[in-house]
């Protein structure tokens, strides 16, 4: 939590705040007519301004304190270019200036604009660097027209990859040479990066995917890496991209395979890894410091009884990728048979958006679907409340379509943490089962064989088929996609068991415009279950009723609201059996509807669950459930 105490100046404080674009001047200040004590924030540090940064970071008071406490917010922006100054100061960079002699090769202001347009107009990215002061140089003799460079390096990588991977009309906007605090400051080559505005519907619906957010940070990097490379006359390498088509497998007894594909980058030939990282974790413990492969697959021992995790990093000269899905691996002493558990939940999303068809309402709606955040979203506040395009900001207190509940400012809201073959695996091993793991894209290119497995766990979490923004690009995260299902129906038909849960298990293959007619019947044929609605429950609780399969019992709880442990599970699916020998086994406690189904065939079995079994609160009562299951699979 942040720890800087604030209060109004007892001396004195500013009425109204200065610009960045505007020339400092003493303000007129008003004196408080109230007494008041120094208050911190209560929120955590990370939602705090640079300026309390700066002060609990240990940073000179002569950086951070511009105004002398008699505006906090103009200090803020003022004093990020003086901090850039003061971190360079004493090096080739700043010589005759006091500071920590760090040489800083440039520096970046990343902010959002302000703006609106009405329907799917983007108002997009702007960039603002500064040239005339000092005769246009810095303090060490460089050219400040290097600012200009960087920002339309930066400008360039950020439009062409948002054009290419999300929306062709995405707005490029000017380059200002304009004399902005965070522009003007640093003697630095420097940035101030405008990347969309955050008043303007359209340019959000971007803005809150995290597809998009990874995109436009690799735009970024990619710019400065070219500009450094520029400035020193150097060839540059880009960081790979993760690592795909993951799987671990068992060679031996107590040995197992790791195999993954390298993600070829299209836009950047150099962005190819040269070697991998392969971490470690032995049950519920950290990840080891790793160990370096030149080939994509690698065998480790293993020791009986102990859940192994394993994530890997793609490397080379240009840095590591983000890492892989995490899978996980388990050799029982007392092995009853060995269960693969396929992660199928690869979809992470903004929340879901809409707009009317005379554009007089728009906005998102998390009742709908929350989307889901990469690993933790920290950004979020609380849900939309104003949905007429016509209402102006009036105040911040006040501030129109748009506006939102600020009941979540404190909370990371969890994610998809692309963890849960770990978590399915605790259950399958508690039941005396072994088991193994892989991406459902290893399924996908072949390199997995469902039938080599008696069981498999497929796991759909809130994995559904889910466009960005207006739908310029193809949808992705499809729950099964042909080759899938063709995949599932030859292990079926070989006479293997299989488990598949997801909130959206059936909406996805019914509800959904991508939806086919093919995608129905293979569900009803294969899976032998039918979508009922889309909506099957709200309070998060789920019972076993009377059916033929005395195994499966006991009631049951999934997260149904935001919070920090687990991805909310909003509206999960009602789903109903098909044809003989299958029937309900879950229902949703507060209305009946269908939440599970079990069909007991005389070549294989199937239980499908319209809720996620990770999302089911305690291990214990996931182990509960996943042995009941299995009991009734032999």
């Amino acid at each position: 939590m942040g720890n800087i105490a604030r209060m109004p100046n007892s001396e004195g404080f500013e009425k109204e705040n200065t610009k960045s674009s505007e020339t400092a001047i003493d303000k007129e200040s008003t004196i408080p007519s109230i007494v008041y004590k120094p208050e911190i924030s209560g929120y955590p540090r990370y939602t705090e301004g640079a300026r309390y940064w700066m002060q609990w970071a240990g940073v000179p008071d002569s950086v951070y304190n511009r105004t002398e406490s008699k505006n906090d917010y103009t200090d803020d922006y003022a004093s990020r270019g003086v901090w850039v100054n003061w971190l360079s100061g004493g090096s080739s960079v700043l010589p005759k200036t006091y500071g920590l002699n760090i040489p800083i090769d440039l520096a970046l202001a990343f902010h959002t604009d302000a703006g609106t347009f009405w329907g799917d107009t983007i108002v997009g990215t702007l960039g603002i660097y500064m040239t005339h002061h000092n005769d246009e140089k810095f303090e060490n003799g460089g050219s400040r027209w290097a600012s200009r460079d960087l920002t339309e390096l930066i400008m360039d990588e950020i439009t062409n990859d948002i054009r290419r991977d999300f929306e062709p009309d995405w707005t490029r906007r000017h380059l200002w040479n304009r004399s902005y605090a965070e522009a003007r400051i640093p003697n630095v080559p420097t940035m101030l990066l405008e990347l969309l505005s955050h008043q303007n519907f359209a340019d959000m619906r971007y803005g809150l995917d995290p597809t998009f957010r990874f995109a436009v940070s690799r735009a970024i990097y990619k710019g400065i890496l070219k500009f450094i490379a520029t400035q020193y006359n150097r060839d540059y390498v880009v960081q790979p991209l993760p690592v795909k088509d993951f799987s671990v497998k068992f060679s031996g007894e107590t040995e197992v395979e790791l195999n993954w594909e390298p993600t070829p980058d299209a836009a950047e030939p150099s962005a190819i890894p040269d070697r991998y990282i392969i971490y470690t974790r032995i049950n519920d413990g950290g990840f080891d410091n790793g160990v370096v492969s030149k080939t994509t697959n690698h065998k480790i021992s293993i020791e009986k009884d102990k859940i192994y995790s394993f994530k890997v990093e793609a490397v080379n000269d240009g840095g590591k990728s983000f890492p892989s899905e995490i899978l996980a691996v388990c050799r029982k002493s007392d092995e009853q048979d060995v269960a693969l558990i396929v992660n199928g939940f690869t979809r992470i999303s903004a929340p879901f958006s809409f707009t009317s068809s005379e554009d007089s309402i728009a906005g998102f709606v998390g009742s709908v679907d929350n989307g889901v955040p990469y690993i933790a979203d920290y950004h979020f506040i609380g849900q939309q409340h104003e949905f007429r395009r016509v209402i102006p900001w009036m105040d911040d207190d006040a501030s129109g379509f748009g506006d939102s509940n600020a009941n979540y400012e404190t909370t990371a809201i969890a994610g998809n943490r692309f963890d849960y073959p770990f978590i399915h695996g605790q259950a399958f091993a508690d039941a005396g089962y072994s088991f193994v793991s892989c991406s459902a894209s290893a399924v996908e290119n072949g390199s997995v064989n469902l039938s080599d497995y008696q069981l498999v766990d497929w796991i759909l979490g809130k994995q559904r088929e889910w466009s960005v923004a207006r739908g310029a690009k193809p949808p992705k995260f499809k729950t099964f996609s042909k080759t899938q299902q063709q995949a599932i129906t030859d292990f079926c038909n070989n006479g293997g068991n299989i488990i598949v849960s997801g909130a959206f298990v059936g909406t996805d293959l019914w509800d959904n415009p991508f939806a086919t007619k093919e995608d129905k019947e293979w569900a009803q044929n294969t899976l032998k279950y039918k979508w009922r609605n889309n909506n099957g429950a709200v309070t998060g609780k789920i019972k076993s009723v009377a059916s033929p399969f005395k195994n499966i019992e006991g009631n049951y709880e999934y997260y149904n609201h935001l919070n920090s442990e687990s991805y909310v599970v909003e509206n999960p699916d009602a789903i109903e059996p098909i044809g003989d020998n299958s029937f309900t086994v879950f229902r949703y406690s507060e209305n009946n509807l269908s939440a599970g189904t079990f069909y007991k065939g005389e070549r294989y079995n199937t239980c499908i669950l319209g809720f996620p079994i990770e999302s089911i609160k305690e291990q214990e009562k996931r182990n509960k459930l996943v042995k009941g299951i299995l009991e009734e699979m032999k």
